[in-house]
């Protein structure tokens, strides 16, 4: 059975920068897609982005392109996000999660396993 834990939440700054982790147990990370989403209280879960099972195709949500960029690498069975120029609006609990089939991916539903998330923090 698929596990995921992400790590490297904080609390920063407004123009910091910080790259979450995500690492699976129990599988083979590669047999995945894998996407990123967040959650800020009072607010729906979020889709950020999605990286395709080798890393050939990645997506993003209007809300982050150009300043947070999705990889992985499936020897370590992680998955990244590297977040820069962090605002105010991007504090929230983030979160990864993994799929196995189907074409779409924006959906928080098309997704089978998650992790128990990461927080972070951006603040003056």
């Amino acid at each position: 059975q698929l596990q995921l834990v992400e790590s490297g939440g904080a609390s920063v700054p407004p123009g910091a920068s910080l790259r979450l982790s995500c690492v699976a147990s129990g599988s083979a990370l590669s047999q995945y897609n894998m996407g990123w989403f967040r959650q800020a209280p009072g607010k729906d879960r979020e889709w950020l982005s999605h990286i395709t099972w080798l890393g050939e195709s990645t997506h993003y949500s209007d809300s982050v392109k150009d300043r947070f960029t999705v990889s992985r690498d499936n020897a370590k069975n992680t998955v990244y996000l590297q977040m820069n120029s962090l605002q105010p609006e991007d504090t929230a609990g983030y979160y990864c999660a993994a799929k196995r089939f189907g074409s779409t991916f924006r959906g928080a539903p098309e997704y089978s396993h998650w992790g128990q998330g990461t927080q972070v923090t951006v603040s003056s």
